[in-house]
């Protein structure tokens, strides 16, 4: 009877510390998400480009589509699977103003459920001149950003998998140089039965370790852009669709630069101000995309990003700002990919993308 006594009461105590360390781990998240929250949009902003041609033609974000894509585990490292081992895929873009932009990454497997890939994203920014206050040509410049992904997933459920993401950063522009590292971290749910699939994912924990310039000898270090993302995707059993519902930005909610919209009539030269409503706001973080996949081997996509759209809109001009679209076809042993989406009103921005299987290749 004592044993017993002994037993009940141990296990109880281990009840109590196994609850306690919950707590303490929950709290340490809200404090973590709460601090990033007041950091605003941050830097090394390049890390919010899409990796690829099919995230461009997504709207630029997508942590839920669970397709064997390689170059999605940019977005969500849980996104790995068993399909992506000795998988290669190389990005590039065309950017504004002859910038180029673009990542590669490849996928190696250890076991049945170890799921690595090596990645890298850059944006080079050009050749610039470096003149004196006087306009006198006395040299020439880079600037460039890139940043390395070691990126690992693991199932733990038939259905669930998590994944994280070191990512090491580095910046210069002219003699100005920065580097720190962030983290992802991911969780994927994928109920292939029924054509569904959600992930959610953390992105660019971290911190800036040197500064571009210092202030009385101290780093002036800046946040990194933290951002909470959650997505869903279904496909149709009996049409080629799929749809995805992407949220952003969950960790803040007034994502405008100001808490008004303003607008100037032409004619009369009268400035309109009204105040974003909350539905108006909502919809700041929603991404909406559509796929149209007829075979496994062929997509065609289109994506709305109402964010973008209303950051992008100008009274009396037209634009197709916030919507995207993109497509893709396997071409022999190569997945071939193309994406086009506005980061400047009246300009697209063109993204090609072109992944494969070594396995394919061998005799």
């Amino acid at each position: 009877m004592k044993s017993f006594l002994q037993l009940k009461y141990r296990a109880y105590i281990k009840k109590i510390l196994m609850t306690k360390r919950f707590f303490i781990l929950l709290l340490s998240v809200t404090v973590s998400v709460f601090a990033f929250s007041q950091a605003g949009t941050g830097v090394y902003k390049f890390l919010d480009l899409p990796v690829s041609s099919r995230l461009a033609a997504l709207g630029s974000i997508n942590v839920s589509l669970h397709d064997n894509d390689i170059n999605l585990a940019f977005q969500n490292p849980a996104l790995l699977t068993s399909e992506t081992n000795n998988v290669i895929g190389l990005n590039m873009a065309n950017y504004l103003a002859d910038i180029k932009f673009g990542s590669a990454v490849y996928g190696k497997n250890f076991g049945d459920k170890n799921y690595f890939a090596l990645g890298i994203q850059y944006i080079d920014y050009g050749l610039f001149k470096e003149t004196t206050d006087l306009n006198q040509v006395i040299g020439e410049f880079t600037a460039k950003d890139m940043a390395l992904y070691i990126m690992y997933a693991r199932p733990i459920t038939d259905k669930i998998t998590v994944g994280a993401t070191l990512k090491p950063v580095y910046s210069v522009y002219e003699t100005y140089t920065s580097y720190g590292f962030a983290t992802d971290a991911g969780v994927s749910y994928n109920d292939s039965a029924n054509l569904f699939s959600a992930g959610l994912v953390l992105k660019n924990m971290g911190t800036q370790l040197k500064g571009y310039y210092s202030e009385d000898g101290v780093q002036h270090l800046e946040p990194l852009p933290f951002d909470i993302q959650l997505g869903l995707s279904k496909k149709f059993i009996h049409a080629p669709l799929r749809f995805s519902l992407t949220l952003d930005n969950l960790q803040h909610w007034d994502l405008n630069y100001e808490s008004t919209n303003q607008s100037t009539d032409n004619l009369t030269s009268t400035t309109t101000t009204s105040k974003i409503g909350f539905v108006d706001m909502a919809f700041r973080h929603v991404i909406i995309a559509a796929e149209f996949i007829p075979t496994k081997n062929f997509y065609l996509t289109v994506a709305y990003n109402d964010r973008r759209q209303q950051e992008m809109s100008m009274s009396g001009f037209k634009s197709g700002a916030g919507f995207s679209f993109g497509g893709g076809i396997k071409l022999y042993k190569f997945h071939v990919g193309f994406g086009m989406t506005q980061f400047q009103v009246g300009n697209y921005a063109y993204q090609f993308s072109i992944s494969t299987a070594l396995k394919d290749f061998r005799l």
